[in-house]
């Protein structure tokens, strides 16, 4: 019998842990990888999962500076007018890549809604309630993590609503 590789623990993963909420993860070659558009859904294809059940994270700026966290399927595009109404914000602005880091404590293509380094209103795309298990960032490049989207929405304490276009 072959012995199991053993993955680094994430933040993502240390809180899922601690809050009790049960994940798989999946580990994938991430040298290399082309952050351009579509990479999550080669991804998703690569590790032989749904396209649709596989979310992105997404980071957007209120008008007075604060974060909202929206997680939608890796296809899709965030609408931020949805998302803005959702959040009961005026407006919001994708957060600029070189911040990411700075205010999640995650890279770009490695950011996952579980372990930032604060809490921040999240949102996850009201599709994700149609799975049994979604995907998520894993919390660095080359990890993604698969669980139930109401155990993710109970865990971050998001709200379910149609944000995309």
């Amino acid at each position: 019998m072959a012995k199991r590789e053993k993955v680094a623990k994430t933040n993502a993963m240390r809180e899922l842990e601690r809050g009790g909420v049960a994940y798989t993860c999946q580990a994938y070659d991430a040298d290399g990888e082309d952050l351009s558009s579509g990479v999550g859904v080669r991804i998703s294809e690569a590790l032989g999962e749904d396209v649709d059940s596989s979310f992105k994270t997404l980071v957007t700026v209120t008008p007075s500076g604060g974060h909202v966290v929206c997680c939608i399927p890796v296809a899709e595009e965030l609408d931020l007018k949805k998302a803005a109404a959702a959040a009961g914000e005026k407006s919001l602005s994708m957060m600029h890549v070189r911040d990411l880091e700075a205010v999640t404590g995650y890279v770009r293509g490695g950011c996952s809604p579980v372990g930032m380094r604060k809490p921040f209103p999240t949102l996850i795309d009201e599709c994700a309630q149609l799975f049994d298990n979604v995907g998520i960032s894993g919390g660095r490049r080359g990890l993604s993590l698969r669980l139930d989207p109401l155990d993710l929405a109970a865990f971050t304490k998001a709200k379910f609503a149609d944000i995309c276009r």
